[in-house]
Protein backbone atom coordinates (compact mmCIF):
# COMPACT_ATOMS: atom_id res chain seq x y z
CA UNK A 1 0.00 0.00 0.00
CA UNK A 2 1.44 3.16 -1.28
CA UNK A 3 2.21 6.30 1.25
CA UNK A 4 -0.42 8.10 -1.31
CA UNK A 5 -3.34 5.64 -0.51
CA UNK A 6 -3.12 6.13 2.91
CA UNK A 7 -2.49 9.83 2.51
CA UNK A 8 -5.59 10.60 0.77
CA UNK A 9 -7.45 8.30 2.44
CA UNK A 10 -7.19 9.21 6.14
CA UNK A 11 -7.12 13.56 4.74
CA UNK A 12 -10.66 12.29 3.07
CA UNK A 13 -12.11 10.70 6.47
CA UNK A 14 -11.08 13.83 8.23
CA UNK A 15 -12.60 16.30 5.70
CA UNK A 16 -15.50 14.10 5.37
CA UNK A 17 -16.19 14.30 9.44
CA UNK A 18 -15.31 17.63 9.73
CA UNK A 19 -17.68 18.63 6.90
CA UNK A 20 -20.48 16.68 8.52
CA UNK A 21 -20.06 17.46 11.80
CA UNK A 22 -19.51 21.37 10.87
CA UNK A 23 -22.93 20.76 8.90
CA UNK A 24 -24.84 19.48 11.43
CA UNK A 25 -23.59 22.25 14.42
CA UNK A 26 -24.70 24.76 11.38
CA UNK A 27 -27.82 23.64 10.77
CA UNK A 28 -28.64 23.12 14.37
CA UNK A 29 -27.62 26.69 14.94
CA UNK A 30 -30.03 27.57 12.35
CA UNK A 31 -32.78 25.93 13.45
CA UNK A 32 -32.71 27.42 17.10
CA UNK A 33 -32.37 31.35 15.75
CA UNK A 34 -35.11 32.89 17.32
CA UNK A 35 -37.46 34.81 14.50
CA UNK A 36 -39.12 37.31 16.19
CA UNK A 37 -40.84 38.99 13.26
CA UNK A 38 -43.25 38.07 10.62
CA UNK A 39 -40.75 39.20 7.83
CA UNK A 40 -41.45 37.53 4.14
CA UNK A 41 -40.12 39.04 0.91
CA UNK A 42 -43.35 40.37 -0.41
CA UNK A 43 -45.06 39.61 -2.48
CA UNK A 44 -45.09 36.31 -0.81
CA UNK A 45 -47.61 33.39 -0.34
CA UNK A 46 -50.21 32.98 2.30
CA UNK A 47 -50.21 29.75 3.15
CA UNK A 48 -48.10 26.97 3.76
CA UNK A 49 -48.86 25.36 0.81
CA UNK A 50 -47.42 28.48 -1.21
CA UNK A 51 -44.56 28.80 0.80
CA UNK A 52 -43.30 25.08 -0.15
CA UNK A 53 -43.78 26.53 -4.15
CA UNK A 54 -41.99 29.46 -3.29
CA UNK A 55 -38.84 27.79 -2.07
CA UNK A 56 -38.93 24.85 -4.64
CA UNK A 57 -38.81 27.32 -7.16
CA UNK A 58 -36.21 29.48 -5.09
CA UNK A 59 -34.18 26.28 -5.02
CA UNK A 60 -34.55 24.86 -8.36
CA UNK A 61 -35.02 27.89 -10.41
CA UNK A 62 -33.67 30.97 -8.46
CA UNK A 63 -36.45 32.99 -8.85
CA UNK A 64 -35.47 36.08 -6.92
CA UNK A 65 -31.80 35.83 -8.74
CA UNK A 66 -33.55 35.67 -11.94
CA UNK A 67 -35.69 38.80 -10.97
CA UNK A 68 -33.08 40.69 -9.84
CA UNK A 69 -29.91 39.98 -12.24
CA UNK A 70 -30.14 38.18 -14.79
CA UNK A 71 -26.55 37.67 -15.89
CA UNK A 72 -25.71 36.43 -12.37
CA UNK A 73 -28.80 34.28 -12.64
CA UNK A 74 -27.53 32.88 -16.01
CA UNK A 75 -23.67 32.03 -14.41
CA UNK A 76 -25.38 30.97 -10.61
CA UNK A 77 -27.92 28.51 -12.21
CA UNK A 78 -25.24 26.89 -14.86
CA UNK A 79 -22.88 26.38 -12.10
CA UNK A 80 -25.23 25.12 -9.65
CA UNK A 81 -27.40 22.40 -11.93
CA UNK A 82 -24.09 21.44 -13.56
CA UNK A 83 -22.69 20.61 -10.14
CA UNK A 84 -25.50 18.37 -9.72
CA UNK A 85 -24.88 16.57 -12.73
CA UNK A 86 -21.24 16.33 -11.91
CA UNK A 87 -22.07 14.91 -8.65
CA UNK A 88 -24.58 12.30 -9.91
CA UNK A 89 -22.13 11.48 -12.74
CA UNK A 90 -19.54 10.66 -9.36
CA UNK A 91 -22.06 8.31 -8.20
CA UNK A 92 -21.02 5.44 -10.66
CA UNK A 93 -17.88 5.67 -8.51
CA UNK A 94 -19.62 4.68 -5.35
CA UNK A 95 -22.29 2.15 -6.45
CA UNK A 96 -21.95 -2.04 -7.80
CA UNK A 97 -24.13 -2.28 -9.98
CA UNK A 98 -23.87 1.12 -11.22
CA UNK A 99 -27.96 2.65 -10.95
CA UNK A 100 -29.42 2.73 -14.24
CA UNK A 101 -30.19 6.34 -14.12
CA UNK A 102 -26.41 7.45 -13.28
CA UNK A 103 -25.49 5.65 -16.01
CA UNK A 104 -28.06 7.36 -18.51
CA UNK A 105 -26.74 10.68 -17.51
CA UNK A 106 -22.66 9.98 -17.97
CA UNK A 107 -22.77 11.53 -21.11
CA UNK A 108 -24.62 15.01 -19.89
CA UNK A 109 -22.42 14.92 -16.46
CA UNK A 110 -19.86 15.06 -19.11
CA UNK A 111 -20.93 18.22 -20.85
CA UNK A 112 -22.08 19.56 -17.39
CA UNK A 113 -18.57 19.89 -16.54
CA UNK A 114 -17.84 22.35 -18.68
CA UNK A 115 -20.65 23.71 -18.25
CA UNK A 116 -19.90 24.38 -14.48
CA UNK A 117 -16.28 25.62 -15.33
CA UNK A 118 -18.02 28.06 -17.66
CA UNK A 119 -20.45 29.40 -15.30
CA UNK A 120 -17.43 29.82 -12.37
CA UNK A 121 -15.48 31.74 -14.74
CA UNK A 122 -18.60 34.23 -15.56
CA UNK A 123 -19.08 34.75 -11.93
CA UNK A 124 -15.46 34.98 -11.09
CA UNK A 125 -15.26 37.43 -14.15
CA UNK A 126 -18.01 39.75 -12.37
CA UNK A 127 -15.84 40.04 -9.16
CA UNK A 128 -13.04 41.96 -11.68
CA UNK A 129 -15.41 43.42 -14.32
CA UNK A 130 -18.19 44.76 -12.52
CA UNK A 131 -17.07 47.67 -10.43
CA UNK A 132 -20.15 47.56 -7.08
CA UNK A 133 -19.27 43.71 -7.10
CA UNK A 134 -15.08 44.09 -7.38
CA UNK A 135 -15.91 46.92 -3.91
CA UNK A 136 -17.38 44.54 -1.72
CA UNK A 137 -15.61 41.32 -3.33
CA UNK A 138 -13.26 39.85 -0.04
CA UNK A 139 -10.21 37.35 -0.53
CA UNK A 140 -12.31 34.22 0.68
CA UNK A 141 -14.77 35.03 -2.19
CA UNK A 142 -11.85 34.98 -4.68
CA UNK A 143 -10.22 31.55 -2.98
CA UNK A 144 -13.84 29.85 -2.80
CA UNK A 145 -14.58 30.34 -6.66
CA UNK A 146 -11.02 29.63 -7.30
CA UNK A 147 -10.88 26.22 -5.25
CA UNK A 148 -14.49 25.51 -7.29
CA UNK A 149 -13.17 26.03 -10.21
CA UNK A 150 -9.81 24.21 -9.81
CA UNK A 151 -11.47 21.42 -8.87
CA UNK A 152 -13.90 21.33 -11.95
CA UNK A 153 -10.52 22.36 -14.32
CA UNK A 154 -8.29 19.45 -12.63
CA UNK A 155 -11.46 17.24 -12.87
CA UNK A 156 -11.89 18.29 -16.75
CA UNK A 157 -8.15 17.59 -17.18
CA UNK A 158 -8.18 14.09 -16.35
CA UNK A 159 -10.93 13.24 -19.10
CA UNK A 160 -9.33 15.71 -21.78
CA UNK A 161 -5.19 15.83 -20.90
CA UNK A 162 -4.38 13.24 -19.03
CA UNK A 163 -6.23 10.13 -17.91
CA UNK A 164 -6.17 8.20 -15.18
CA UNK A 165 -7.15 4.51 -14.11
CA UNK A 166 -10.96 5.16 -13.61
CA UNK A 167 -10.89 0.95 -12.60
CA UNK A 168 -8.73 1.75 -9.78
CA UNK A 169 -9.92 5.04 -8.76
CA UNK A 170 -13.58 2.98 -8.38
CA UNK A 171 -12.20 0.62 -6.39
CA UNK A 172 -10.36 2.89 -4.02
CA UNK A 173 -13.28 4.91 -3.61
CA UNK A 174 -15.49 1.72 -2.13
CA UNK A 175 -12.73 0.46 -0.45
CA UNK A 176 -13.03 4.02 1.55
CA UNK A 177 -16.47 3.10 1.91
CA UNK A 178 -16.25 -0.52 3.23
CA UNK A 179 -12.73 0.08 5.30
CA UNK A 180 -11.03 -1.86 2.79
CA UNK A 181 -8.38 0.29 0.99
CA UNK A 182 -7.32 -0.44 -2.56
CA UNK A 183 -4.02 1.32 -3.93
CA UNK A 184 -4.95 5.05 -5.14
CA UNK A 185 -3.23 5.56 -8.70
CA UNK A 186 -0.32 7.41 -9.25
CA UNK A 187 -1.41 10.04 -10.88
CA UNK A 188 -0.75 14.25 -10.23
CA UNK A 189 -3.75 15.02 -11.86
CA UNK A 190 -5.86 12.79 -9.38
CA UNK A 191 -3.80 14.06 -6.51
CA UNK A 192 -4.83 17.63 -7.33
CA UNK A 193 -8.34 16.67 -7.60
CA UNK A 194 -8.77 14.78 -4.28
CA UNK A 195 -6.70 17.55 -1.89
CA UNK A 196 -8.77 20.21 -3.18
CA UNK A 197 -12.05 18.19 -2.87
CA UNK A 198 -11.09 17.00 0.58
CA UNK A 199 -10.15 20.73 1.04
CA UNK A 200 -13.66 21.64 -0.09
CA UNK A 201 -15.52 19.34 2.05
CA UNK A 202 -13.49 20.04 5.44
CA UNK A 203 -14.13 24.01 5.16
CA UNK A 204 -17.41 23.91 3.58
CA UNK A 205 -19.44 23.95 6.95
CA UNK A 206 -17.27 27.63 8.09
CA UNK A 207 -17.93 29.51 4.38
CA UNK A 208 -20.08 31.63 2.35
CA UNK A 209 -21.22 28.29 0.54
CA UNK A 210 -23.23 27.49 3.87
CA UNK A 211 -26.27 29.09 1.80
CA UNK A 212 -27.56 25.73 0.39
CA UNK A 213 -29.01 24.44 3.86
CA UNK A 214 -29.63 28.00 4.74
CA UNK A 215 -31.66 29.35 2.68
CA UNK A 216 -34.04 26.61 4.01
CA UNK A 217 -33.77 28.88 7.29
CA UNK A 218 -34.18 32.04 6.16
CA UNK A 219 -37.51 33.79 7.54
CA UNK A 220 -37.72 36.59 4.45
CA UNK A 221 -38.16 32.62 2.34
CA UNK A 222 -39.76 30.55 5.04
CA UNK A 223 -42.54 32.79 6.27
CA UNK A 224 -46.32 32.54 4.75
CA UNK A 225 -47.43 36.32 4.73
CA UNK A 226 -50.71 36.19 7.06
CA UNK A 227 -49.34 38.25 10.04
CA UNK A 228 -53.34 39.26 10.01
CA UNK A 229 -54.86 35.86 10.05
CA UNK A 230 -52.57 34.02 12.83
CA UNK A 231 -50.31 35.88 15.34
CA UNK A 232 -46.64 35.15 14.94
CA UNK A 233 -45.28 34.54 18.38
CA UNK A 234 -41.26 33.04 18.78
CA UNK A 235 -41.14 30.28 21.40
CA UNK A 236 -39.14 32.82 24.01
CA UNK A 237 -41.97 35.75 23.51
CA UNK A 238 -44.58 32.56 24.22
CA UNK A 239 -42.61 31.63 27.41
CA UNK A 240 -42.60 35.14 28.41
CA UNK A 241 -46.41 35.65 28.16
CA UNK A 242 -46.62 32.96 29.78
CA UNK A 243 -44.63 34.09 33.25
CA UNK A 244 -46.29 37.30 32.79
CA UNK A 245 -50.05 35.42 33.53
Amino acid sequence: MTTATVVFALLLYAAALLGAAGLAWRIRDYARTPAPLKIPTTPAPTSTGGVVLRMLREVTLFESLFKANLWIWLFGWMFHVSLALVLARHLRYFTEPVWFWVVWIQPFGLYAGLAMAAGLAGLWARRFLVERIRYISTPSDHLMLALLLGIALSGLSMKFLDHTDIIAVKAYALGLIFFDWQPLPAHLGLYVHLFLVALLMGIFPYSKLLHAPGVFFSPGRNQADNPRERRHLAPWAAELDKAKL
